[in-house]
């Protein structure tokens, strides 16, 4: 076995349910709940960042070149997100979304965007969304290849549309499906490979439950 080999075979990467109000590192100098309340497993990282008011699928992985690859903006990896705004976005906003919106001087590569007809199934939020009884809201999809400081949150206001609340169903070719809320798993070497050779040609399979391998910690 080559060195590379041998590192690749020691190589851990993860999926995880990050819950609302989770930091997306393992250490906070102020004592905010962070990775290391859900996480026993040494030596893996955060591949990209989901914000502390975001839920949903993190990959944390040892390998540092598995980590670029879902990092770095050049593979445009897919990806996707649940997000509930203010109001419904009319046709003119959704098309603004698709050809990508300017925020600080830089216009987003676009997205792709769809109205849900209903709510998505999802866990109550441990703190609810602002409820204003005149203002109605709407769930909408929404794919990016690219990740922006907040770019989802910032996309969604800068056509008049603020987000609520934020759920990432998908990176590349790694769905979140039914992994509950502060659980991870260890991704089979079979989706660490499509990973690697995942790209512009991703496919969505936010809605097609995955059979995990559940870890040994859960959120109580």
């Amino acid at each position: 076995m080559t060195q590379a080999a041998s590192i690749s075979a020691l190589a851990h990467t993860i999926a995880f349910h990050k819950p609302y109000g989770v930091l997306p590192c393992f250490t906070d100098p102020e004592g905010r709940p962070t990775l290391a309340d859900y996480v026993e497993l040494p030596g893996v990282y955060a591949a990209g960042r989901l914000d502390m008011d975001s839920e949903g699928l993190m990959l944390l992985t040892s390998d540092g070149t598995l980590s670029h690859r879902i990092t770095d903006p050049q593979h445009k990896l897919p990806k996707i997100y649940l997000v509930q705004v203010e109001r419904v976005p009319d046709e003119q906003a959704l098309r603004q979304l698709r050809q990508g919106v300017v925020l600080s001087g830089t216009r987003t590569r676009p997205a792709e965007v769809r109205l849900l007809d209903e709510p998505p199934a999802l866990p109550d939020r441990p703190v609810p969304i602002r409820f204003r009884k005149t203002v109605p809201t709407c769930w909408i999809e929404m794919t990016i290849r690219e990740g922006m400081n907040r770019q989802v949150r910032r996309m969604t206001a800068a056509v008049g549309h603020p987000t609520l609340r934020l759920v990432r169903v998908a990176i590349g070719p790694i769905s979140l499906g039914n992994l509950a809320s502060g659980v991870w798993r260890e991704l089979t070497p079979g989706e660490v490979q499509s990973i690697q050779g995942s790209g512009t040609a991703a496919v969505s399979k936010s809605r097609r439950p995955d059979s995990p391998r559940t870890s040994r910690r859960s959120a109580d």
